[in-house]
């Protein structure tokens, strides 16, 4: 299943590019950390790595290292607005269990 992206996030993507001045799109990954084991890392893309997974979605760009994919596949990034909360949420069908603080996650 493909790794995609909501027209919220791209929006916001492409609105923070645009803002930096350079890049050419973002970085979706995990690392391995907190009580539950992998957390989500976001980071903007200035130079694009050859063993990168990229999709597009709109004008925006996702990177994804090949080591992350496996984690992630089927994964929907979303930004979402709640009263004064904004931030991307990741709506990822491999999550088994999370945390109670909701910063790390199991799959």
């Amino acid at each position: 299943m493909p790794i995609s992206m909501t027209s919220a996030a791209e929006k916001h993507v492409i609105r923070h590019l645009e803002n930096r001045g350079h890049g050419v799109g973002i970085r979706l990954g995990v690392k391995t950390t907190g009580c539950s084991g992998l957390s989500y890392i976001l980071e903007f893309v200035d130079e694009i790595d050859e063993n990168d997974i990229a999709v597009i979605s709109g004008d925006a760009k996702l990177f994804i290292d090949p080591k992350s994919f496996a984690f992630l596949d089927g994964t929907q990034l979303d930004f979402v607005k709640e009263g004064l909360n904004e931030g991307f949420e990741f709506k990822n069908p491999n999550v088994k269990n999370e945390c109670g603080c909701g910063e790390s996650f199991h799959v």
